[in-house]
């Protein structure tokens, strides 16, 4: 189990980035988006990311340091999980590197059950498979439950000079100009960062 204390920080930090959202997206984001044409949705993923997290101790981990690595570069639009068969992708980047491949099957485990379902085949998009399966690996890992507003579009585009994300050697000044360019207090850098 991971460090209650911590992943609480960080999951208050994820309502923040879900907030975010993306800027083109963000006036018809709301709950029960799916209400009429995919009304289990949030039950599928739950029980996906829970099958997932039963096969590895650190997808939970790996899912939500996936979505914000998602949000932070174009918004929350699922671009990350954009494969470009030139290999010019966000996932690509040298920034994406330390990204466990835990997080993108735990994604891909819940977008196939959602797809699996007539209902919902093909009706939801992947940004906001993201972040549900973001929300839902913060609670089943003990983190406090939050509401994630659905709508997002799915990125087209994706590419590695398009990433952009603090590195080690960034002080704090530079820390809280990245962070607050995504509008986030130097608070939630802090949990953001797992300290």
């Amino acid at each position: 189990m991971a460090n209650l204390g911590w992943l609480a920080s960080l999951a208050a930090a994820a309502v923040v980035v879900v907030a975010l959202g993306s800027p083109f997206a963000a006036a018809q984001l709301r709950p029960g988006y799916y209400a009429s044409t995919c009304p289990n949705l949030e039950t599928i993923v739950r029980n996906s990311v829970r099958q997932s997290m039963a096969q590895s101790q650190i997808s939970a981990a790996a899912t939500l340091r996936l979505f914000f690595h998602d949000c932070a570069v174009r918004g929350c639009d699922a671009s990350i999980m954009i494969v470009n068969s030139n290999g010019d992708d966000e996932w690509g980047s040298p920034d994406d590197q330390s990204l466990k491949p835990q997080g993108f099957q735990t994604v891909l485990d819940a977008k196939a059950a959602v797809d699996k379902d007539p209902q919902c085949r093909y009706k939801v998009s992947c940004a906001d498979i993201l972040a549900l399966a973001a929300r839902e690996s913060v609670v089943q890992s003990g983190g406090p439950y939050y509401q994630v507003e659905l709508g997002r579009y799915d990125g087209k585009v994706s590419t590695k000079s398009s990433v952009v994300l603090p590195h080690v050697d960034f002080n704090l000044d530079k820390l809280n100009a990245f962070f607050s360019g995504l509008g986030l207090s130097q608070t939630d850098m802090i949990a953001l960062s797992g300290n």
